[in-house]
C-alpha cells in the first residue's frame, strides 16, 4: 500500500485498520517504523526477518516503511511486498529528508498503541524485537535497544568513533530526568507507548528522536535491552556533517528548553489511521 504525506493526516481510528487481533493476541498493537533511504539491497530481505520474529508472537503488527521518495527501487520492492501482506505499507515523502521526520510521519499514519523505530541497514537485529515488545508490554512507558547497558556492544566501531558516541551521551546527562535516564539516548532502535508521545510537537529535522523523546515524553519508566551493534550489510552509511550538526541543534534547543527559554513548538503528534 502507497501512501503520501502530502496527503492529510486522519483523525485517529476506534479500530485497527485491520480489523479486531486475532483471538489470543495480546492487546497491544505495535507500529514499526523503517525509514529508508537508497536501502533496495536491504529492505527486502528485512522485512522478511522482522515477520519471521513477529508472527510467532500472534501480536497484532504492521511495518510502515517511511521512503524518502529513493531512486534506487527502494519503493518497488516495499510495493511488491505489500500486495502479498496488508501488515506492510508504504509511506513516500516527496521533497523531505530527515530521520526523525520519517519517524514521525510514519507514527502519523498508525494507530498503533506501540510505536516502534529500527533501521533498515541490518545494524539493528530483527530478533530483539520480541524483547522490547515485552518491556513495554510488561508496563514500562519505552523500551530501548542498547549499546551502553550491560551485555550490548558497539560492534567493530574504532577508538575514535567510540570517544565521539561516548561524548555525545555524556552531553545529554543533564538533560534526561533521573526516573526516566537513559545509557543510551543515541540509539535509533526503540518502543514507546501512544499515551507517552501523543500530542508533543518533536523537532522533525535531525536524527536523534530517542534525545529529545526521552527529555519532553511523558515517561514514568524506561527499559534498556541490551544488544551488539552489526555492521551496515549493503549499501552506503548516512552518517556525515549533517548528523552532527542537527545533533548540535537538537543540544541546543533542549538546553534553551530546560533553562526556560522557549520557542514555537511543532505540530504535536497525532494517530492517523
Amino acid at each position: 500500500m502507497v501512501t503520501s504525506t502530502t496527503d492529510p493526516i486522519e483523525a485517529a481510528a476506534s479500530t485497527s485498520r485491520t480489523g479486531a487481533a486475532p483471538a489470543g493476541c495480546l492487546p497491544l498493537k505495535l507500529g514499526l517504523v523503517i525509514p529508508t533511504l537508497c536501502e533496495a539491497e536491504n529492505i527486502g530481505g528485512l522485512l522478511k526477518h522482522v515477520r519471521a520474529v513477529l508472527d510467532p508472537l500472534e501480536i497484532h503488527y504492521e511495518i510502515l516503511v517511511v521512503d524518502d521518495d529513493s531512486a534506487d527501487g527502494t519503493g518497488d520492492v516495499v510495493s511488491a511486498i505489500a500486495l502479498n501482506d496488508p501488515r506492510v505499507r508504504l509511506i513516500v515523502r516527496k521533497g523531505e529528508r530527515g530521520l526523525s521526520g520519517a519517524v514521525l510521519d510514519g507514527w502519523r499514519q498508525t494507530n498503533a498503541d506501540v510505536l516502534g523505530v529500527m533501521d533498515a541497514d541490518l545494524q539493528h537485529p530483527p530478533e530483539l524485537l520480541p524483547r522490547l515488545f515485552e518491556a513495554v508490554s510488561e508496563g514500562n512507558d519505552m523500551a530501548i535497544g542498547s549499546r551502553y547497558t550491560p551485555g550490548g556492544e558497539l560492534g567493530g566501531w574504532n577508538l575514535w568513533r567510540k570517544l565521539l558516541s561516548a561524548a555525545a551521551v555524556w552531553v545529554t546527562w543533564p538533560l534526561q530526568r533521573r526516573r526516566a535516564r537513559a545509557k543510551d539516548p543515541m540509539s535509533g532502535y526503540f518502543m514507546v507507548r501512544r499515551a507517552s508521545v501523543e500530542g508533543i510537537g518533536f523537532q522533525r529535522t535531525g536524527f536523534k528522536l530517542l534525545l529529545e523523546v526521552l527529555v519532553r515524553a511523558r515517561l514514568e519508566s524506561v527499559k534498556e535491552v541490551p544488544f551488539a551493534f552489526g555492521l551496515r550489510y549493503r549499501g552506503a552509511s548516512k552518517a556525515n556533517f549533517q548528523v552532527a550538526w542537527e545533533y548540535a541543534r537538537l543540544l541546543s534547543k533542549l538546553y534553551a528548553g530546560k533553562f526556560g527559554f522557549r520557542r514555537s513548538p511543532e505540530p504535536g503528534l497525532r494517530a492517523g489511521r
